[in-house]
């Protein structure tokens, strides 16, 4: 019986899915191995599950029940964030299936279908069911068309909802999201789409609006009178790994920038939403999206870089050009850095900054607000020789949260004044550890919650940012930088000619 007292816009209270199913296609790929199963372990360790939650894994792949077990079980004690209790894996297991077959495979999808409604009443999932499609790009037409065949994706014939979860990239420019988007929008219906993009579901981007519109501190600031700039930055220390063959065909700015970056400086940017209703957080973001310029000089204001050998964290690492798969003549960027504005009237004037790349120093994400200077400072130049700006920075990654940096005077007799930083750690300051993104998202597409999660109009919007810059960079040569270093000394040029530095992340 419904609670009269609970409030179902209360979010403290635990969200807890109906009884359903998630099917992963491709459960035997890195995704599901490394971050899917560890997540759907987590949340069933949390207690965020249903009792009736059922796991079902589809692959090309001649296993029994008994090889999914096992592969599912090293996956969960490998990379698992909670602790491992052997009674927590035994309830779980008994509700996991393999089906194994091949994406054109008809009888392998009739098997799936009719596992699914097996389950019904096995399980008593009433007919709701999850998509998870764990695989390459080039495969979603494939296995789409296979759902709609057999009528999986069908809610009616169901008797229960069905959703599928889309993994980025969504598409390689504006033409083929658009195709993709239409295709999915001809299987389910737009409520039923979820495209995962897991920077979202860090607890720090989340954080971003509550730092933003919980706090009457920031709001009269956050504007072109009081902000001069606004960096954002993305480093990876690691270099491709065994993603030489997407790596090459994508490039960093189609990897990081469409997607996880755009989206955090649609956050940075948007205006307050009426309601944290889905639906208003989005068409906000879309709108900041909609008012981002382009560079008027392409070749002045963006940069882009590829990594040659060098050092990074006391260990030697290998060209771009020379790792595994990589072609010998590729021109593929490996770095990007951009400046863009937000052409309305919170943001006119000011540049966003942003940069992303592999083989860097150290990995570190971050968005740093950066104040414009007192207009008159009271004091003899030398006692503000060490002053620079005002800085709100919000740390996403690794040391997940926020930095106030300001100016304070020096204990002493003299009145010498310097930067000094406030820090707030998430480690610190709440007993709980943050959740993985995947443990929210996942989450999130059972409950059939879309706050997180880009809709067709965001994505497509984003190519149109990130198209023309493709366009004006094709036949390019990258810039150069070693292993080690943070990017091309064009990226620096490129601020220094506005009168500004990068932040050191």
């Amino acid at each position: 019986m419904t609670n009269p007292l609970r409030d179902p816009q209360d979010r403290r209270l635990p969200r807890i899915p109906e009884p359903c199913a998630l099917v992963i296609f491709g459960v035997t790929g890195d995704l599901a191995r490394k971050k899917l199963i560890p997540a759907i372990y987590d949340l069933t360790n949390r207690g965020m599950l249903p009792s009736g939650f059922v796991v079902l894994g589809f692959a090309r792949r001649d296993w029994g029940h008994d090889d999914f077990e096992a592969m599912a079980k090293t996956a969960a004690q490998e990379h698992a964030r909670t602790p491992w209790r052997e009674e927590v894996w035994g309830r779980l297991v008994g509700s996991m299936k393999f089906v194994p077959g091949a994406f054109d495979d008809d009888a392998a999808f009739d098997h799936l279908g009719r596992t699914l409604d097996e389950l019904r009443d096995s399980h008593g999932i009433h007919g709701n069911a999850a998509f998870y499609l764990s695989i390459p790009p080039a495969a979603f037409p494939a296995v789409l068309k296979q759902l709609a065949r057999t009528g999986m994706a069908d809610n009616d014939k169901a008797g229960g909802w069905r959703r599928v979860v889309v993994e980025k990239p969504f598409g390689t420019d504006l033409g083929s999201a658009r195709q993709l988007n239409d295709l999915v929008d001809d299987v389910f219906t737009g409520n039923d789409v979820f495209r995962i993009d897991h920077y979202l579901g860090k607890e720090t981007v989340q954080n971003i609006l509550a730092l933003r519109f919980a706090n009457q501190l920031f709001e009269p600031v956050w504007n072109s009178k009081y902000v001069d700039s606004v960096q954002i930055t993305m480093a990876e220390d690691v270099g491709i790994g065994t993603r030489a063959a997407f790596y090459d065909a994508t490039g960093t700015a189609r990897d990081v920038l469409q997607n996880h970056l755009l989206q955090l400086l649609a956050m940075v940017a948007m205006e307050e939403p009426t309601s944290f209703d889905a639906a208003e957080i989005r068409a906000e973001k879309l709108k900041v999206l909609r008012a981002i310029t382009l560079p008027q000089d392409v070749a002045q204001e963006t940069v882009r870089g590829q990594y040659l050998a060098g050092w990074v964290s006391g260990e030697r690492a290998a060209a771009y050009k020379d790792e595994e798969g990589v072609p010998p003549d590729s021109k593929t960027e490996t770095y990007v850095a951009v400046k863009l504005g937000v052409q309305n009237r919170r943001w006119a004037g000011v540049p966003f900054y942003i940069r992303a790349g592999k083989r860097l120093p150290r990995r570190v994400t971050e968005i740093a607000v950066l104040f414009k200077k007192a207009p008159h400072l009271p004091f003899h130049p030398a006692d503000v020789e060490m002053l620079g700006r005002n800085q709100l920075v919000v740390r996403v990654q690794p040391d997940e949260g926020v930095t106030l940096k300001f100016g304070s005077k020096v204990p002493g007799t003299a009145m010498e004044v310097r930067d000094i930083t406030m820090d707030f750690q998430y480690g610190e300051a709440f007993t709980d550890t943050s959740p993985e993104a995947y443990e929210r998202l996942i989450l999130d597409v059972l409950i059939g919650d879309r706050t997180l999660f880009p809709d067709a109009a965001e994505v497509e919007q984003s190519w149109r940012v990130v198209d023309p810059l493709e366009a004006a960079w094709k036949g390019t040569t990258p810039e150069t930088y070693r292993a080690g270093e943070w990017g091309p000394r064009a990226a620096d040029e490129m601020l220094a000619r506005d009168g500004r530095r990068w932040r050191r992340a």
